[in-house]
Protein backbone atom coordinates (compact mmCIF):
# COMPACT_ATOMS: atom_id res chain seq x y z
CA UNK A 1 0.00 0.00 0.00
CA UNK A 2 1.60 3.05 -1.06
CA UNK A 3 1.96 6.41 1.14
CA UNK A 4 -0.10 9.04 0.61
CA UNK A 5 1.65 12.86 0.32
CA UNK A 6 -0.36 13.83 3.66
CA UNK A 7 1.18 10.93 5.43
CA UNK A 8 4.50 11.57 4.66
CA UNK A 9 3.90 15.42 5.69
CA UNK A 10 2.64 14.35 8.84
CA UNK A 11 5.80 12.11 9.69
CA UNK A 12 8.09 15.18 8.41
CA UNK A 13 6.39 17.39 10.70
CA UNK A 14 6.29 15.27 13.40
CA UNK A 15 9.51 14.21 13.33
CA UNK A 16 10.83 17.57 12.93
CA UNK A 17 11.98 17.81 16.49
CA UNK A 18 14.08 15.14 16.86
CA UNK A 19 15.85 16.57 13.34
CA UNK A 20 18.84 18.82 14.12
CA UNK A 21 17.53 22.23 13.05
CA UNK A 22 20.48 23.50 10.36
CA UNK A 23 21.96 27.14 11.53
CA UNK A 24 22.02 28.63 7.88
CA UNK A 25 18.88 30.26 5.86
CA UNK A 26 18.54 26.65 3.51
CA UNK A 27 17.29 25.61 6.70
CA UNK A 28 14.26 28.54 6.98
CA UNK A 29 13.63 27.59 3.09
CA UNK A 30 12.81 23.71 3.97
CA UNK A 31 10.96 24.74 6.77
CA UNK A 32 8.57 27.28 4.40
CA UNK A 33 8.65 24.35 1.93
CA UNK A 34 7.56 21.76 4.28
CA UNK A 35 4.91 24.30 5.37
CA UNK A 36 3.49 25.02 2.40
CA UNK A 37 3.42 21.43 1.27
CA UNK A 38 0.99 20.88 4.98
CA UNK A 39 -1.07 23.98 4.03
CA UNK A 40 -1.66 22.32 0.31
CA UNK A 41 -2.67 19.10 1.58
CA UNK A 42 -5.35 20.85 4.48
CA UNK A 43 -6.58 23.10 1.45
CA UNK A 44 -7.24 19.42 -0.41
CA UNK A 45 -8.57 17.71 2.92
CA UNK A 46 -11.03 20.62 3.45
CA UNK A 47 -12.11 20.61 -0.20
CA UNK A 48 -13.03 17.05 0.51
CA UNK A 49 -14.65 17.29 3.69
CA UNK A 50 -12.15 15.47 5.74
CA UNK A 51 -12.01 17.44 8.84
CA UNK A 52 -10.24 15.20 11.08
CA UNK A 53 -7.53 14.75 8.52
CA UNK A 54 -7.42 18.93 8.05
CA UNK A 55 -7.75 18.86 12.33
CA UNK A 56 -4.64 16.61 12.47
CA UNK A 57 -2.77 18.52 9.63
CA UNK A 58 -3.22 21.82 11.17
CA UNK A 59 -1.20 19.92 14.24
CA UNK A 60 1.24 19.19 12.43
CA UNK A 61 1.50 22.36 11.03
CA UNK A 62 1.38 24.34 14.26
CA UNK A 63 3.91 21.99 15.46
CA UNK A 64 6.57 22.39 12.63
CA UNK A 65 6.00 26.17 12.44
CA UNK A 66 7.47 26.43 16.24
CA UNK A 67 10.20 23.92 15.14
CA UNK A 68 10.81 26.09 12.72
CA UNK A 69 9.88 29.67 14.65
CA UNK A 70 8.97 30.91 11.15
CA UNK A 71 6.15 33.26 12.42
CA UNK A 72 6.85 36.03 15.41
CA UNK A 73 4.36 36.16 18.50
CA UNK A 74 1.57 38.61 16.13
CA UNK A 75 1.43 36.53 13.51
CA UNK A 76 1.03 33.42 15.48
CA UNK A 77 -1.55 34.72 17.27
CA UNK A 78 -3.30 35.77 14.21
CA UNK A 79 -2.48 32.50 12.33
CA UNK A 80 -4.44 30.94 15.36
CA UNK A 81 -6.94 33.06 15.12
CA UNK A 82 -7.60 32.65 11.27
CA UNK A 83 -7.08 29.04 11.61
CA UNK A 84 -10.18 28.36 14.25
CA UNK A 85 -12.40 30.24 12.13
CA UNK A 86 -11.66 28.31 9.10
CA UNK A 87 -12.32 25.40 11.64
CA UNK A 88 -15.98 26.94 12.85
CA UNK A 89 -16.66 27.40 9.38
CA UNK A 90 -15.86 24.30 8.27
CA UNK A 91 -17.49 22.62 10.70
CA UNK A 92 -20.86 24.35 10.33
CA UNK A 93 -20.93 23.55 6.56
CA UNK A 94 -20.06 20.11 7.84
CA UNK A 95 -23.52 20.72 10.21
CA UNK A 96 -25.66 21.94 7.33
CA UNK A 97 -24.56 18.74 5.25
CA UNK A 98 -25.29 16.71 7.93
CA UNK A 99 -28.82 18.10 8.87
CA UNK A 100 -29.96 18.37 5.05
CA UNK A 101 -28.98 14.28 4.66
CA UNK A 102 -31.01 13.96 7.73
CA UNK A 103 -33.74 16.18 6.45
CA UNK A 104 -34.05 13.74 3.29
CA UNK A 105 -33.70 10.77 5.44
CA UNK A 106 -36.77 11.68 7.54
CA UNK A 107 -39.06 13.05 4.18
Amino acid sequence: MPLKPHVLAIALALAGPVIAQPADPAGNADCKAEEAAIERNMDLARSKGQMLHRQRLAEALATLQARCKTLDPAQTRAARIEALEQVIRDLRQELNRAEEQLRNLKN
